[in-house]
C-alpha cells in the first residue's frame, strides 16, 4: 500500500554574516590548495530564498552576528540592517555574540525593527530579569509542529568588551533550557525540535551528545564559521553550521509521510552571484543604505601583493599585517591582536596589487579602539599563552571559547596543540632570543572598554600602562600609506609542531574537514 500525504519541509539557515552586504572574495580549499571565488551578497541571498520558497514549504532562519563586521555596519551602528533584513523576509532570527556591540538598546531597536520573530532563551534584562526576546517559536505546517529554541553564548561578557553587553544577564545551557525543551515537547506537542545555538561548533557537538538534548532533533549551530556539508550526528541530535559572511546557505529538508518523519537531506549551497542574480528591490534598499557612508569607506589607503585572509587557527597573513603594523608604530617588543574569525579575503588579481580601502580595514577590525601599551614579565606571557592556547585547543569543549589563537608580532612561539592544558607552549622567543621568565617586555594591543586598566588583550596585571592618542585604524592606515604595497605571508612566528603549516579547523571525534 502506498503512503499518503507525502510532503517535505525545508529549513534554510544563514549565520555569521558579519555585516557583509555585497559579494566578496571567499576562500576555498581544493585539492589541498587555497583558491578564491566571488560569493555572497544579501540581494543575491534573497534571490536564493525566493527560489527555494517557490519550490515548497520553507522556513528561513539566521543564527546571529548579522549587524557587526563591516564599515557599513559599524558607521550605522547596525541600523541599516533593519530595512534590509525586513525585505529578506526571514521567518526567525537570534542574536549572536556580536549583536551586543553597540549596546543593549541599539541591539533591541535594530532587531525589533526587523519586523519578524527574534528569539533567545538566555539573554535577560539585568535589572528586571525579563527575557529580552521570547525564548522559543512554534510553527505549524499542516499537522506538523516545529519548535525552535534560541540560545546565545553565555561567555559574551568575557569574549567581547564587557561594556558592550552592559545591562544584559546571561544564563548557560542549564536546567532552565532543559525545562523549556520539555515544555515544547509535552505542552506544545512539538513533532520536531530545533535548537538555534550561537555557541560554536565544539560546544554544539558536545551538546548533541548530552542528555539535555535527548528530545532535540537538530542543533542549527552558528558562531565558528565552519562549513558543515553533512550534519554531524551526535547521540541525540544532528548539528549543522553554514559558514559565514553570507557566502553559504544551509538547506535542511525534512521528509514526512502520513504526518510522520521518515528522512532528511542536507546541502550547503554556495551563494554564487552568477547563479543567483541580485534581487532588484533589495539591491535598491542596499544602495540607498550604503550611500551616506560609501565615499568614506571606499577610500583606498594601500595595497597588497599577497592575499590577506584569516580562516587558519594558528596564524594568518591578515593578522600578521595588523600586528606588524602595531609593533612598527608602538615600538613594543610584542604586539598583540585577538584571534578574530571575521574578515573576507583581500585578493590581488593576476599580477596587480589588490587595493585596500577603509571598508576592508573595518572588516578586519570592526571595533576601532585606541592603542594600549604596558609591561609584563616573560612568566606572565608564558602563562597567558597557555591560557589562550587552551581557549582554542582544549580537549574539553566547555573550555573553548572565542576565536582562534591570539595573534602577535615580535614573538616566535612553538606549540603542540595535542598536549594537555598548561603544557602546550614548547618555546617562546622575543627579539630572536629565548624569552626569560624574569625579564620585562613591552606589549601593545587595543583597548577593550570595560577591562581593568592593567589588562592588555586578556593579559592581566600589566604595569606602566599607556593609552595612546591614536586608534588601531590610524595605525593600519599610516602603515599602509608608508609601506604599500605590503606582502604579508605565513612565517614561523606561530608554529604548531603537530599541525601542518596551513591547517584548518578539525572537530575531534568527527570526519569534518573545512573546504
Amino acid at each position: 500500500m502506498s503512503k499518503k500525504n507525502a510532503f517535505s519541509i525545508t529549513i534554510l539557515q544563514t549565520a555569521d554574516i558579519h555585516g557583509q552586504i555585497d559579494p566578496h572574495e571567499e576562500l576555498f580549499v581544493e585539492n589541498g590548495k587555497i583558491v578564491f571565488k566571488k560569493r555572497g551578497g544579501l540581494a543575491h541571498i534573497k534571490t536564493l530564498f525566493n527560489t527555494e520558497r517557490a519550490a515548497g514549504r520553507t522556513i528561513i532562519v539566521d543564527g546571529g552576528d548579522m549587524i557587526q563586521g563591516s564599515g557599513y555596519a559599524a558607521l550605522s551602528e547596525g541600523k541599516i540592517f533593519s530595512d534590509i533584513v525586513k525585505d529578506m523576509h526571514y521567518d526567525l532570527l537570534i542574536p549572536g555574540n556580536w549583536e551586543v556591540v553597540y549596546g543593549k538598546e541599539i541591539m533591541l531597536d535594530v532587531m525589533k525593527n526587523y519586523r519578524t520573530q527574534v528569539i533567545v532563551q538566555n539573554m535577560k534584562d539585568e535589572k528586571t530579569g525579563e527575557n529580552l526576546f521570547p525564548s522559543y517559536w512554534i510553527k505549524s505546517i499542516g499537522n506538523i509542529r516545529l519548535a525552535f529554541i534560541g540560545i546565545n553564548d553565555p561567555d559574551i561578557p568575557e569574549r567581547q568588551n564587557p561594556k558592550f553587553s552592559k545591562g544584559i544577564a546571561f544564563n548557560g545551557i542549564d536546567q532552565n533550557v532543559a525545562a523549556l525543551i520539555k515544555k515544547v515537547k509535552k505542552e506544545e506537542r512539538a513533532d520536531v525540535i530545533f535548537l538555534i545555538t550561537h555557541i560554536g561548533i565544539f560546544k554544539q557537538v558536545a551538546l548533541s551528545n548530552k542528555t539535555i538534548a535527548k528530545d532535540v532533533d537538530y542543533i542549527l549551530g552558528n558562531d565558528t564559521h565552519e562549513r558543515i556539508r553533512k550534519p554531524i550526528e551526535g547521540k541525540y541530535a544532528k548539528v549543522t553550521e553554514p559558514g559565514a559572511f553570507g557566502s553559504f546557505v544551509g538547506k535542511l529538508t525534512l521528509h514526512f509521510e502520513d504526518d510522520k518523519f521518515v528522512s532528511d537531506e542536507y546541502e550547503l549551497i554556495d551563494v554564487d552571484p552568477e547563479k543567483y542574480p541580485a534581487d532588484e528591490a533589495l539591491q535598491k534598499i542596499i544602495d540607498k543604505a550604503k550611500k551616506p557612508y560609501q565615499k568614506k569607506l571606499e577610500e583606498v589607503v594601500g595595497s597588497t601583493t599577497t592575499p590577506l585572509y584569516r580562516y587558519i587557527p594558528v596564524q594568518t597573513p591578515m593578522d600578521n599585517f595588523i600586528t606588524d603594523a602595531m609593533r612598527w608604530k608602538t615600538g613594543a617588543d610584542v604586539s598583540l591582536s585577538n584571534g578574530f574569525r571575521f574578515g573576507y579575503p583581500v585578493v590581488p588579481e593576476k599580477n596587480d596589487p589588490a587595493p585596500i580601502n577603509m571598508n576592508d580595514i573595518w572588516c578586519m577590525l570592526p571595533v576601532n579602539e585606541q592603542v594600549k601599551t604596558g609591561e609584563v614579565t616573560g612568566k606572565q606571557i608564558k602563562e597567558w599563552l597557555e591560557k589562550e592556547a587552551n581557549n582554542v585547543f582544549a580537549k574539553n569543549p566547555q573550555e573553548r571559547f572565542g576565536g582562534w589563537l591570539v595573534r602577535f608580532s615580535g614573538m616566535e612561539v612553538e606549540l603542540d596543540t595535542s598536549k594537555p592544558k598548561g603544557r602546550r607552549i614548547l618555546s617562546v622567543n622575543i627579539g630572536n632570543k629565548p624569552m626569560e621568565p624574569d625579564a620585562t617586555y613591552t606589549i601593545s594591543a587595543c583597548v577593550r572598554e570595560g577591562d581593568p586598566k592593567t589588562t592588555v588583550c586578556r593579559l592581566k596585571n600589566a604595569k606602566n600602562i599607556k593609552i595612546m592618542d591614536y586608534t588601531v585604524h590610524d595605525v593600519l592606515v599610516e602603515y599602509l600609506k608608508k609601506h604599500s604595497p605590503i606582502h604579508p605571508k605565513l612565517d614561523n612566528r606561530a608554529k604548531a609542531v603537530d599541525l601542518k603549516k596551513i591547517s584548518f579547523t578539525t572537530v575531534p571525534g568527527t570526519n569534518y574537514k573545512f573546504r
